[in-house]
């Protein structure tokens, strides 16, 4: 019963806190006033979109995917400076660029969608397609000398975390 009550006044408690702390980055303030309003739309919004949320995807290894983010940020932040190496000091006919195909263990479309989102997001790496039956993951590598080294990189790096956190 408690349980149910706790639903209905938080529906998304993560979303909750991640709402309070974009709407502090946001108003660049951290005060009483900006953590009410912040903590108001945290409860609002999630409460009012609820519905629309029928089947949350369960998470259950949070701190796991704490790690991940930083793991992820971290590959964004070195994969920027490398990016900019190759363009800026790489010839374009040193440049070898490669499309890779990822074949997927992943089966959650959550966790396929964090995957592609993350190749997305990594600077010089592009998810591209999904296979009709979810089995593949095309990328597009900006430079890529061994596309097996990126295929490995990929599974190894990001695919067997998501595998952890959703599986």
């Amino acid at each position: 019963m408690r349980s149910r009550v706790l639903n209905r006044l938080l529906p998304h408690p993560l979303l909750t806190v991640l709402l309070v702390a974009v709407w502090a980055l946001l108003n660049n303030s951290v005060s009483l006033g900006t953590f009410v309003v912040g903590l108001f739309l945290g409860w609002i919004i999630p409460a009012a979109t609820a519905a629309y949320w029928p089947d949350r995807p369960a998470v259950p290894r949070p701190f796991k995917l704490l790690t991940y983010a930083v793991i992820v940020i971290w590959d964004i932040l070195v994969a920027n400076v490398v990016v900019a190496l190759i363009v800026l000091f790489k010839p374009n006919r040193n440049i070898k660029s490669a499309w890779v195909e990822i074949p997927l263990e992943l089966r959650a479309p959550e966790a396929i969608t964090m995957l592609a989102g993350t190749i997305t997001l990594t600077p010089g790496t592009l998810s591209a397609d999904l296979s009709r039956d979810g089995r593949s993951l095309l990328v597009h590598a900006l430079h890529a000398p061994d596309p097996d080294a990126v295929r490995d990189d990929i599974k190894n790096r990001y695919e067997r975390r998501l595998k952890e956190i959703f599986q």
